[in-house]
């Protein structure tokens, strides 16, 4: 069963726990064929101990669509999946990400442009998401990495797996700064069909593509097309009209992706998404009427009105400061840090320096 059909199962029976529950004749009614309904109702115990003893471990997380945690602009895609593993921490899904990709094989310039671009944007405060492939998607991993930044992998196998298997190490740095994520099961391999399907989630995740070097069979290009159809931006970096691996960029500037030259033209686009990303922080952020809620205006966020506002402000200087330390000084959690950052950022309050560290705007 795919993700969103599986969805629409759970929400019709009432819930998982009915659901695997359910007997045949129920299951039957909500459509479902005999081998599925006997891979519910005869589950594979050895699986679901294999997955239970992943989860045991530190920073192994399993995210259903019903949880809090579950990524809001994900949630909006056509076909988003039913639950995602995740090792890491999951709060960094919630960070407004960009995802950069492209060729498996680029050159020497689209590696640097890659590297340059994937800096800049983590100093600009975004969260670089890709697929940890060869080629630009690495680069942009290692460029957030070595900024200091975050940085979300989304890959085509379990997480029990590493593919590339020369990528072992930068999945290890990923998860000790970012996250891993997948819709696949532990004990999943690399399979060719898998790939478009964890596109799907690369550009769902994320507030727009950036698509660095694309051949014209470039499975790059699938991606931008997905993220088209999310109601994400894509943006793509022009090259040489000699240059192969500038021909799958060329045509997705004539489809009209947006072409861009540096990271400025990038982030002016991105301030809408941002702005709804930060509106589902808010209400996940709710608290019970007698502890009062989070404000914001439509102007300027209510620093002096708010007092969970009054606790992030008063931790902020003009000094750059590491957002681990900001949620400990505030004593709030990262969800609420990471919504009311965005928004400071979006009104020009406060401004992102390298490593992934905040301060007032001067």
């Amino acid at each position: 069963m795919g993700g969103a059909r599986l969805i629409q199962l759970v929400d019709k029976l009432g819930g998982i726990n009915r659901t695997v529950s359910s007997g045949q004749p129920a299951l039957k009614q909500a459509g479902l064929d005999e081998d599925t309904i006997s891979a519910i109702r005869n589950p594979d115990t050895a699986l679901l101990d294999q997955d239970s003893k992943w989860l045991e471990e530190p920073d192994h997380h399993l995210l259903t669509w019903d949880s809090d945690l579950y990524p809001a602009l994900l949630r909006d895609i056509p076909s988003p999946p039913a639950a995602l593993f995740v090792a890491g921490d999951p709060n960094v899904l919630w960070q407004p990400q960009i995802a950069v990709i492209g060729s498996r094989n680029p050159t020497a310039g689209g590696r640097d442009n890659a590297l340059d671009f994937s800096a800049e944007l983590s100093r600009q405060g975004l969260t670089i998401t890709s697929g940890m492939a060869s080629g630009i998607d690495s680069c942009a991993h290692v460029a957030a990495l070595d900024a200091g930044a975050l940085t979300v992998a989304v890959t085509g196998t379990g997480l029990d797996r590493v593919y590339p298997a020369s990528s072992r190490g930068l999945a290890a740095r990923i998860r000790q700064r970012g996250a891993l994520v997948s819709e696949f099961p532990l004990g999943t391999s690399a399979k060719p069909s898998h790939f478009p399907s964890r596109n799907r989630i690369i550009s769902g995740l994320s507030l727009g593509v950036l698509v660095i070097e694309a051949g014209l069979n470039s499975g790059t290009l699938i991606t931008a097309r997905m993220a088209g159809n999310q109601g994400r931006d894509v943006f793509a970096l022009p090259g040489s009209i000699h240059n192969p691996m500038s021909k799958g960029c060329h045509r997705l500037i004539r489809d009209g992706a947006r072409l861009v030259e540096n990271v400025a033209q990038i982030m002016e686009e991105l301030a809408p998404l941002a702005g709804q990303l930060a509106g589902e922080l808010k209400k996940q952020l709710k608290q019970p009427a007698d502890q009062g809620q989070l404000e914001f205006s439509a102007e300027e966020p209510q620093v002096e009105q708010d007092p969970e506002y009054r606790q992030l402000w008063s931790c902020l200087g003009f000094d750059p400061k590491p957002m681990d330390s900001i949620i400990e000084q505030s004593g709030l959690t990262a969800r609420a840090v990471s919504a009311m950052i965005l928004m400071l950022e979006l009104r020009g309050k406060v401004e992102a320096h390298p490593g992934g560290a905040w301060s007032r705007k001067k």
